[in-house]
Parts: C-alpha cells; sequence; structure tokens
C-alpha cells in the first residue's frame, strides 16, 4: 500500500512534469517561429530546452513508476535507469557548450561570426547529444550494482529501484565529480572572464559614436550572461542537495539521510527543467518578443478559426431559412395547382 509521502511525491512529479512539458514546448516553437534558432546561442538554448523537455516526458514518468514499485528484469531497470541519467548529462554538456559561446563572444568579438556559425552550432548540439550516450550508459558495460541476494539475479525479475542498479561509486565518482562537479567550475571561470572583461570595458568613458555603440553592443552582452549565468546557478542549485546526499551515503558519514529528504532532492533536480522556461522569459529580452509574438499568433489563428465557425454557422443558418421559404413556395404552389385540378373537375 502507498504512503502519504510517496503519494505526495508523485503527485508533484505530475505537475512538474506538466510544467517542464508545457514550458519547453513553448521555448522550442517561440524560438522556431521567430527564426532565432540560426543565432548559435539560441540553438544551444533549444537543444537544452529539449533536453529539460525529455525530463518531462521520459524521466520524471520512470521516476514515478519506479517509486510505484515496477517488477522488471534486471537489465531492463538498469536501462530505464541510464535513460534518467542521460538528459542530466545533455544538459550540463549543453551548459557548457553556453558557456564557452558566451567566452567567445566576448575573447574574441570580431572573429566571433565567421568562428561560430549556425553549422559549427549544429555540429556542437550533436556532439552533446552523441557524448552523453556512451557516459550515461556506462553502468551498461558492467559499472552496475550486482545483485546480493541469493534469490536475485541479473537475469530474474526485481522491483525497479534507480539505487538497487546504479552503484553509488558511478553516481558519486564519474556522475558528479567528473561529469558535473569539474563542468561547473569550468563554466564559473568561464563566466567570471567574461563578466570581468565586460565590466572593465563598461568602466571605458565613450568618446565617439563607435564607441558608444560598442558600449552598447557590451551592456547588452552582460544581460544575456547574466541570465545564462542565472541559468546555470539555479542548476548547481537544483542538483547539489542531491548529488551531497549521495556523497554522504556512500561514505558512510555518521549522519542519517531520510528517504523524505531523498524525495525532496529528486523534486528540486526535476524542478529546474521546469524553472529554465520562466527565467527565459522574464530575463532574456529576445526570448520574451518571442513569446509575446507566438502567443499573438496563437490568438489570431484561435480568432480566425472562431470567425470560420461563426460565418459557417450563419451561412448554414441562412442556406435553412432559404430551403423553408421554397418548401414553403412549393407547398403553397401545389395547393393552388390543386385547386385549380378540382376546379377543372368540378366543371366538367
Amino acid at each position: 500500500m502507498m504512503n502519504s509521502v510517496t503519494l505526495i511525491y508523485i503527485l508533484l512529479e505530475v505537475f512538474i512534469a506538466v510544467c517542464c512539458c508545457l514550458g519547453n514546448i513553448l521555448v522550442i516553437l517561440a524560438l522556431w517561429t521567430c527564426k532565432c534558432i540560426k543565432q548559435p546561442t539560441f540553438c544551444l538554448i533549444v537543444s537544452l530546452a529539449v533536453a529539460d523537455l525529455m525530463v518531462g516526458c521520459v524521466a520524471i514518468p520512470l521516476a514515478v513508476v519506479a517509486a510505484v514499485g515496477l517488477w522488471t528484469s534486471f537489465y531492463g531497470c538498469l536501462f530505464l535507469s541510464c535513460v534518467v541519467i542521460l538528459f542530466t548529462l545533455v544538459s550540463v554538456l549543453c551548459l557548457v557548450a553556453i558557456a564557452v559561446d558566451r567566452f567567445l563572444r566576448v575573447y574574441i568579438p570580431l572573429r566571433y561570426k565567421r568562428t561560430v556559425t549556425q553549422i559549427h552550432s549544429r555540429r556542437v548540439v550533436a556532439a552533446c547529444w552523441l557524448v552523453a550516450i556512451p557516459l550515461s550508459f556506462a553502468p551498461m558495460l558492467g559499472w552496475y550494482k550486482h545483485p546480493t541476494s541469493s534469490n536475485t539475479t541479473t537475469t530474474s525479475a526485481m522491483i525497479c529501484q534507480f539505487t538497487a542498479v546504479i552503484p553509488m561509486s558511478y553516481l558519486v565518482y564519474f556522475n558528479f565529480f567528473l561529469c558535473t562537479l569539474t563542468p561547473l567550475l569550468v563554466m564559473t571561470a568561464l563566466y567570471g572572464y567574461v563578466f570581468y572583461t565586460i565590466r572593465g570595458n563598461l568602466r571605458e568613458r565613450p568618446g565617439n559614436g563607435a564607441q558608444q555603440q560598442c558600449q552598447n553592443y557590451l551592456k547588452k552582452e552582460n544581460e544575456l550572461a547574466q541570465s545564462l549565468s542565472l541559468v546555470l546557478a539555479l542548476f548547481a542549485l537544483s542538483w547539489l542537495p542531491l548529488h551531497i546526499m549521495n556523497c554522504i551515503v556512500h561514505f558512510d558519514v555518521e549522519i542519517h539521510v531520510p528517504g523524505t529528504a531523498f524525495y525532496v532532492g529528486i523534486l528540486l533536480s526535476h524542478a529546474n527543467s521546469a524553472v529554465n522556461p520562466v527565467v527565459y522569459a522574464f530575463k532574456i529580452p529576445k526570448i520574451k518578443i518571442a513569446y509575446l509574438a507566438l502567443w499573438r499568433q496563437l490568438t489570431a489563428c484561435g480568432k480566425e478559426i472562431q470567425g470560420s465557425q461563426t460565418s459557417q454557422t450563419t451561412d448554414n443558418n441562412l442556406s435553412s431559412n432559404t430551403n423553408s421559404e421554397a418548401k414553403n413556395k412549393c407547398t403553397h404552389l401545389g395547393l393552388q395547382n390543386k385547386q385549380q385540378v378540382c376546379k377543372v373537375d368540378f366543371v366538367v
């Protein structure tokens, strides 16, 4: 029987999944319709939104299934657990690519457009997904948690739970230290350089018109870098609690971590995928404008559909009225003809 904590956890997961799907679909459609996807930075943001969308469509449902207790084979459970890890690693690699893009924007501003093209950005997106696949599916190659019970083997059925097949050594040393913490430190250094360079240039007093344009350009770059660094900070705050709890369990620290705390950590990590579209809307002007343009298109389409339905209803009413009038005329003419026939018969 499911307890109240698990039930609340599942309901919250369902709510987060709905927010993830709706928000990130809105991001993808908005950037696709406004052609912003042709710009390298926004192409990477779309890739991050796709990863967040897959968290809502795939990762969260699998987490709910694990909480309910699904009977499956050992390797089936291992495969599902690796799929959950995949989208996290894709998000990390996309964040790294965005940070490198911002760094190049400031480090080589004159050669940036020639160096970072649309084709290069698409190749980087493909590389993020292709590199994440072997990293996330490393447990399938042998780095999995071997069954400890004598009644359970890799070929027998079991209740699928994430920690029953994925070892803490993989989660701590490989997934956290190598694939999460190291990229976070690199991204922090890159954004630190970006902010240091931009603020140093902004302190210079503008002279002629060209320098004023450069100042305006740097201000826009600073605003975009701040917004993207906020996305990075939210990612770190959302995922670090869960990783820290895994470290506590793995290193046998004399601190008891209750199951409820793990539920909260998992919810925080999944909520990060639902928060990003909100950050884009309030902090990045181009995406905000794309949201509004998409909303206007949807409302205009809705009005057109409603207007066409109204006109069709009006036409149907007019045609029905015309048909009824024609029937009345035909009926009246029929009666007159009958009367004339009767009169002729009477005269004869």
